[in-house]
């Protein structure tokens, strides 16, 4: 009986050692060497995961420069002195790049949009009433409300205020597109920041049908295109920006649009939390 067990033990401790070498030796002849240069970029980077740079994370964001495949300024929410210094390690220029930040298009809140003669009373996510009634708003291009944006957003950059719209704080908004992302009806994008003017809107119904489901809509009347020179542009009833051209124009006078549509970003009031 005791040379049965002082063979198990023998047997078990044999084994152990045979696969611990094993397993040492599999270690020295399979080991991939890291690069160390991923790790100090890692370090440079914001660590959010976010996704905004189109990669898994920051890790395999880090692992895709260093390999050559992507640039350091694809991270939308990396600061740019980090990204300066991330090219010095990979001994290349980093160019500068503009501010991204997502602008809200829609201007058609609870006071203005009009609201549908039956209650929705479903689950009250963006997703579920854009496939299940269409919202509670007669048009079906604008801002439901849900507040999709607000919680996939990591960083805090969006809320919700009083009159049932999202509002960009830009001041945390890193241009990661994650909001972008999150709204069934596309009225979030991205803009350059210093991008002051745009068109608040994504209707395209006709002239009448606008007018008649939101009183901010923009109706396609085309005032804002013979009035900017090419600055603006009408295509399916709605105005269209060309950034570059409104850019370019000292002053831009957002009073000739008259359902408000065009808009002056930064101008006192708007994008209000109330």
């Amino acid at each position: 009986m005791e040379s049965q067990l002082v063979l198990s033990i023998l047997t078990m401790g044999g084994l152990g050692l045979f696969f611990s070498i094993f397993l040492a030796i599999a270690n020295e002849k399979l080991r991939v060497e890291e690069n160390p240069l991923i790790s100090k970029i890692n370090e440079l980077l914001p660590g959010a995961n976010c996704g905004g740079c189109g990669f898994a994370g920051c890790y395999d964001f880090a692992t895709k420069v260093v390999e050559g495949k992507v640039k350091p300024t694809k991270c939308p929410v990396n600061d740019p002195e980090n990204t300066n210094e991330i090219g010095k390690l990979l001994g290349i220029e980093v160019e500068t790049t503009t501010k991204m930040v997502a602008r809200v298009l829609c201007k058609g809140g609870n006071a203005e949009a009009v609201k549908k003669d039956t209650e929705y009373l479903g689950p009250r996510t963006c997703l579920a009433m854009h496939y299940l009634s269409g919202g509670e708003k007669l048009c079906f291009y604008g801002c439901l409300g849900g507040g999709d944006c607000v919680l996939a957003c990591p960083f805090g950059g969006i809320v919700m205020n009083n009159n049932g719209l999202p509002v960009v704080i830009e001041e945390l908004c890193t241009g990661c597109g994650m909001c972008v992302q999150a709204c069934p009806r596309n009225v979030i994008e991205l803009y350059p920041v210093d991008v002051d003017v745009l068109v608040l809107c994504k209707n395209l119904d006709d002239p009448k049908t606008s007018s008649q489901v939101c009183k901010v809509a923009c109706n396609g009347c085309g005032v804002c295109a013979r009035k900017l020179d090419g600055a603006v542009t009408i295509l399916d009833n709605l105005a269209r920006i060309n950034i570059e051209k409104i850019k370019n124009l000292e002053t831009v006078p957002v009073e000739i649009c008259k359902t408000g549509a065009l808009t002056k970003i930064k101008a006192k009031g708007n994008g209000s939390l109330n």
